[in-house]
């Protein structure tokens, strides 16, 4: 049964990890960058945004970008208060122009002294940290540690220490630290191994994860997303997330 398993999951991941993939899918939205800086930013949007359906979401990504004179780089180090007002009125479910004023006001607190997004993650991490788990935590305290977090942007940060499944931070960790040259994920982080992943738990893996027999716990939460990567990790113990992109494709197509 376990081999059946494995060849369905490795025919998935070579028919979704690829760049016909992209196109209705959020990572879509880096995607349409070069520069690393853009690539994180708008990454990092898309991912936070990632909740409903998928054209919404590449849409409101993409009026953001329009916000940011299609330049968020140079828009989150360089806007003036004039600029700032034409973030005013932006709104995606609950994610509203208050979270996103905070959101630019880290962004531009960190690009002014880093070079990169990677190490707000990676300095909470100890080398042999099986996952990302500390650095998830370390990640959103830092995020939050400016004295003006409004206390309503809270919520759109995930952390382990709360037990969310952090679907999203997941996910976004996913696109900038896999490197296998397919074309979907961007792999422009190696301070982070693959192997230190968990794989992104949304309602379609879930699903999917459990009918195969690779996820017993109910409740979506970080043990659920921890107990599936474990299962994974018999498949490819250096890349478990990868079939991340299996998972999700049999869900949303319905196949299971």
């Amino acid at each position: 049964m376990q081999k059946q398993i494995i060849s369905l999951l490795n025919q998935k991941v070579k028919q979704y990890n690829n760049p016909s993939f992209i196109e209705n899918d959020p990572v879509c939205i880096p995607h349409l960058f070069t520069q690393k800086q853009d690539i994180e930013i708008m990454g990092f949007f898309a991912a936070i945004f990632a909740w409903g359906q998928r054209v919404t979401i590449i849409n409101k990504c993409k009026e953001l970008i329009e916000r940011m004179d299609s330049s968020p780089h140079q828009f989150i180090l360089q806007h003036t208060d004039k600029d700032l007002q034409n973030m005013l009125g932006f709104k995606h479910r609950t994610f509203n122009d208050t979270d996103l004023l905070y959101f630019i006001h880290f962004f531009k607190h960190w690009y002014k002294k880093h070079d990169t997004l990677e190490t707000a993650f990676s300095n909470g991490m100890k080398p042999k940290d099986e996952t990302v788990e500390n650095g998830l935590n370390h990640f959103r305290k830092l995020f939050f540690s400016l004295d003006d977090a409004p206390t309503r942007t809270f919520k759109h940060v995930a952390s382990p220490e709360q037990n969310s499944a952090c679907k999203r931070i997941n996910m976004y960790l996913r696109w900038m630290v896999r490197q296998d040259d397919k074309g979907v994920d961007f792999g422009i982080w190696n301070k982070i191994k693959p192997a230190q992943l968990v794989c992104p738990l949304d309602v379609h893996v879930q699903r999917v994860a459990t009918k195969l027999g690779l996820l017993q716990r109910t409740q979506s939460d970080w043990q659920a997303a921890i107990e599936l990567t474990q299962a994974l990790k018999s498949f490819d113990k250096k890349d478990p997330v990868k079939y991340d992109f299996a998972l999700f494709g049999l869900g949303v197509t319905n196949h299971f």
